[in-house]
């Protein structure tokens, strides 16, 4: 891969790169059209890295099917399918991690400890393999969008971190490679999700400001479907991930739900980014 990806840059290309865990959906189809729309060539690569997940979370059983995602990849033009094994990844000897103090205390990185070490130290690897001149991130993982956005700016990385839009089934329900856990039943309780940030939303837009209010009535909507579990509710500053008080200024509304055996996460920006 780095002796494909050099051979390209001799010869003036630029680069894209999509970093996945695989079982590709159309949220992932959207970022590998939009890196296709902006670069020379696009690399998709498909890792499940086991350093993101904790103890008793689902690598075993995170779905794959690498046949359907080279399909997906050859049908939206990616020029390379980077799909590194877990011992070249991260051989015995290695013992290198990456960190981040601040934006990774909260949401996720308080309901997950350890993850964000895992998505920082294996994107970095990314991008040193394949030094692209831009990397494709959706706006569902809004948490790890903010804290790879910090890694390349304070680590100096020659990478353009773009953010693409989180993409939704037509019923709202966020596109996620875990959605294939839910059973019917679930994921019709799944809906909730989106239902209680569109009220967030609405709450918003009629000039509700007090976070508290608004997460009150958020958490009572979701309260209401016995199938869904809340991890966590959030509004927290889009900046820094801490949590606000008065809405009075750019926020992420963010949540996590246990459904059945699917962790699914969701969230919505004020103002909305426009991208």
């Amino acid at each position: 891969m780095r002796a494909r990806a050099a051979t390209w840059r001799k010869e003036g290309l630029s680069l894209g790169l999509v970093p996945t865990m695989g079982f590709l959906h159309a949220g992932h189809r959207s970022l590998i059209d939009r890196a296709r729309a902006e670069n020379d060539r696009v690399v998709v690569s498909i890792f499940v890295n086991p350093i993101q997940f904790g103890p008793g979370e689902d690598l075993a059983s995170y779905p794959r099917n690498l046949e359907r995602d080279r399909e997906v990849c050859r049908a939206a033009g990616a020029e390379a399918v980077f799909l590194p094994s877990v011992s070249a990844m991260y051989p015995p000897e290695a013992r290198a991690r990456v960190t981040m103090t601040g934006l990774t205390e909260t949401l996720c990185g308080a309901s997950r400890p350890g993850h964000f070490q895992g998505v920082l130290t294996v994107v970095t690897k990314l991008f040193n393999i394949v030094q692209p001149d831009r990397a494709y991130f959706g706006r569902k993982d809004a948490q790890q969008l903010a804290v790879i956005d910090r890694l390349a700016q304070d680590l100096d990385m020659p990478v353009e971190v773009v953010p693409c839009p989180l993409v939704r089934e037509p019923d709202g329900l966020a596109l996620s490679s875990r959605n294939v856990y839910l059973e019917p039943e679930e994921r019709r309780a799944a809906l909730i999700l989106s239902r209680s940030l569109a009220l967030g939303r609405n709450l918003l837009a009629g000039g509700e400001t007090r976070a508290e209010k608004i997460k009150l009535e958020m958490k009572a909507l979701i309260e209401e479907e016995a199938l869904v579990r809340l991890d966590y509710l959030e509004i927290v500053d889009a900046s820094t991930m801490e949590p606000v008080v008065e809405i009075d200024r750019p926020i992420l509304a963010a949540l996590a739900a246990l459904v059945g055996r699917a962790r699914l996460i969701d969230n919505f920006s004020w103002p909305d980014p426009g991208d």
